[in-house]
């Protein structure tokens, strides 16, 4: 594969044709609500397309949902098992590591705040929560799975974006690239495997080198679905990581709007944290994303660094615990996987996630929800 480092710069001037063309066509004949009305009744793997969608989208559904030929099943298998091990933990560091990493990309940031879609904290979280659990589940990609066509929704989301943007007008693509463009894409497919591995590494949860690696995968596999084009994303972690890295030195710094996204999220977790705990979130924050990072987003340094610190020597114990003791492996997962739909619960307020194409540049509000009930998880 050919050096990736070397077409980014012609990456910022290229979106997603195939996408673009779909949601072009559906903002202009206006028959975006139907669509979307339809799909909300699209969620697994295994269904049929729905008959009554316009002939374009329906098209693009039949043309995107065969997994690429050089997709390896058993290694696709093997993650859900790390999944099921450390997803508590997958899922706290892209919740945190991985978004704030979007946020430190001032481009990223501006485009975020432009839209004002992906703004509101509670809709962006519930998104990704959503995401993270279909990407964990058994069969994830196989018949028994529902994350097909939440990356197809996605990836129309993001078109839709990328095409109201432009619409509008006021977006410099010769200084700032297309909106969302393959370089957005390739970055973002980074930051939720390398920087995802490397926050869950700082917190103490160190994955085996295979496990890594396969987890990685995974991500490559996702982001191609996204939309992403195969042959700009690196075939092995190192080489990510090292891509990551340059991409990292380039693109990411300071901004004001990467600092009020930031400061939402941070107030998110804070009303969600108990009152004596709130410093926790921005100290875990710190050491996941480092401190230059940190800094550049604002996130508030404490003395609740020191106690997250001997946290991680004691998750280090335990998870040296959990992989030389059979039973403890198996409480832990089973402890993990209640974390983990406690988490979605309270994020979600126990109510699915839809992934609506947007057919406006307004403001997307997320109205209060009633408190989840026992046996809704989301």
């Amino acid at each position: 594969m050919e050096n990736p480092t070397s077409t980014l710069p012609d990456l910022r001037a290229e979106g997603d044709p195939m996408a673009d063309r779909v949601v072009g066509e559906l903002l202009d004949s206006g028959e975006l609500d139907h669509a979307n009305q339809v799909l909300h009744g699209l969620r697994h793997n295994d269904q049929l397309v729905p008959e009554d969608l316009p002939d374009v989208l329906r098209t693009f559904l039949l043309e995107t949902h065969p997994l690429p030929a050089w997709v390896d099943h058993d290694r696709v298998a093997r993650v859900h098992a790390f999944f099921r091990h450390d997803g508590v933990h997958a899922v706290s560091a892209l919740s945190l590591a991985g978004l704030v990493g979007c946020y430190a990309v001032p481009v990223g940031a501006k485009l975020l705040r432009t839209t004002h879609r992906l703004d509101h904290p509670h809709r962006r979280l519930s998104e990704t929560t959503q995401f993270m659990l279909h990407l964990m589940a058994e069969d994830a990609l196989g018949p028994h799975g529902d994350l097909i066509p939440t990356i197809q929704k996605v990836r129309l989301i993001h078109a839709a974006v990328r095409q109201l943007v432009l619409r509008d007008g006021h977006w410099d693509v010769e200084q700032d690239g297309v909106p969302i463009c393959q370089d957005d894409l390739l970055g973002a497919t980074l930051i939720f495997s390398v920087t995802v591995l490397d926050g869950m590494d700082r917190m103490g949860v160190h994955c085996p080198p295979d496990v890594a690696e396969d987890y990685y995968y995974v991500w490559r596999v996702v982001g191609v679905l996204l939309g992403l084009r195969a042959d700009v994303i690196p075939e092995t972690l190192a080489e990510g990581r090292q891509l990551w890295q340059t991409m990292a030195l380039r693109y990411q710094g300071p901004s004001s709007d990467g600092v009020e996204l930031t400061g939402a999220l941070l107030d998110f977790y804070h009303d969600l944290t108990p009152l004596g705990a709130r410093g926790a979130v921005p100290a875990m924050l710190r050491r996941m994303i480092g401190p230059q990072v940190a800094d550049w987003m604002a996130v508030p340094a404490g003395h609740w660094e020191k106690a997250i610190a001997h946290a991680v020597k004691v998750e280090e114990r335990l998870h040296d615990a959990e992989e030389h003791h059979r039973l403890a492996r198996r409480v832990l997962d089973q402890v993990g996987r209640v974390l983990l739909k406690a988490e979605a619960r309270r994020i979600t307020h126990g109510q699915s996630t839809e992934f609506d194409i947007p057919a406006t540049l307004c403001p997307v509000t997320t109205p209060d929800l009633p408190p989840a009930r026992d046996g809704h998880t989301g």
